[in-house]
């Protein structure tokens, strides 16, 4: 407590902080810790105040979002634009379609972006910012749909919007209580829980994630089984009435270490690994039958599972291989290093 009782001691007139020349290193880490955990835990119980305080209206927003037949319109100025383009690319990357609108571009032309068939997300802590009143007008003019993030209850945006989410009354973290802290934080989680909500709702999947993240990092952990397996020719198989001789000719040249065993109606029925051939091992193995020597009812992976899900099993099980089974049948098969070769890890 002596350590935050300096740190606000030492708070100019700029809002810097300041250290004695008589302060230890030590001492001034101190201060920095106490500085950096007082934010943290200023905007966690704003945050669960904010949690607490959602109700019939957050489910009226996340309807009215989802009513139109265009875009969310994200809209905000200052510190509330940048909280609004985050929001609203969180939007577009999880199925719903959504732009950021800036205000002040809007009167001067943006408006046109801006449809029937939209819906307006606009935020302002304060509710009273007055960049944001052409595309207020323009959405009342034209009945375009309003919903609003706004700190201050009976604000003008408070007012006009058709659903107000009003955040709590908390303190910003900054020590002179003004800099956007708290507020933003609250407003980029609220746009978060309104997107998430509606990716629910709209049963958005990791396949249709995918496609909307095709790059980076997020893409490879994305890609799909069916995206990184061998199939037709390449994959190993051999029909349940074959001798073993016949079988150690398609491991060999597959190249897999392992060979599908099928039944009459082309079903995965079993598996042949090396791991088979060494427990069986004996002058009369290649004379006997597959079904005599194939594990039964194999690990296997559908084809649009995640390939990160697929080298899980293959991990788990301590096993290099799975074969891609649809509708019982085979239909590839997908090996450890294809997917470490894809970056999945």
């Amino acid at each position: 407590m002596q350590n935050r009782g300096r740190f606000h001691e030492t708070i100019g007139a700029v809002g810097a902080v300041t250290f004695s020349a008589s302060e230890t290193a030590q001492e001034r880490g101190d201060t920095d810790l106490v500085a950096g955990r007082a934010v943290l835990e200023t905007e966690s119980t704003a945050l669960a105040a904010l949690a607490q305080s959602l109700d019939g209206n957050f489910v009226a927003a996340v309807d009215l979002l989802g009513s139109g037949h265009g875009r969310v319109i994200v809209t905000g100025m200052g510190k509330s634009g940048h909280v609004a383009r985050k929001i609203a690319a969180t939007f577009a990357s999880t199925g719903t379609p959504a732009i950021f609108v800036h205000p002040a571009e809007a009167s001067h032309g943006d408006l046109g972006m801006v449809t029937r068939s939209d819906v307006v997300l606009a935020l302002s802590n304060s509710g009273e910012t007055a960049e944001l009143n052409d595309i207020l007008e323009h959405a009342g003019r034209f009945r375009i749909p309003l919903v609003a993030i706004v700190g201050r209850t009976g604000s003008t945006l408070a007012e006009r919007a058709d659903v107000a989410l009003v955040l709590p009354d908390a303190e910003e973290a900054c020590p002179n209580r003004m800099a956007p802290t708290t507020s933003t934080t609250m407003a980029m989680a609220l746009g978060d829980a309104l997107a998430v909500t509606m990716m629910r709702r709209s049963g958005f999947t990791g396949i249709d994630f995918k496609m909307l993240h095709p790059g980076g990092s997020l893409g490879s952990r994305l890609r799909t089984v069916g995206d990184l397996m061998h199939s037709g020719d390449d994959v190993p198989l051999i029909a349940s009435d074959s001798r073993m001789d016949q079988a150690l000719i398609e491991m060999t040249a597959r190249s897999f270490g392992c060979v599908g065993v099928t039944g009459s109606d082309g079903a995965l029925i079993g598996i042949v690994t090396d791991g088979d051939l060494r427990r069986h091992m004996g002058a009369d193995l290649l004379a006997k039958s597959v079904v005599d020597i194939m594990t039964a009812n194999p690990k296997i992976v559908a084809p649009r599972r995640l390939a990160a899900e697929a080298l899980w099993i293959m991990s788990t099980n301590a096993i290099t291989s799975l074969f891609v089974v649809e509708e019982q049948r085979p239909v590839g098969i997908l090996h450890l290093h294809d997917c470490l070769r894809a970056g999945i890890a």
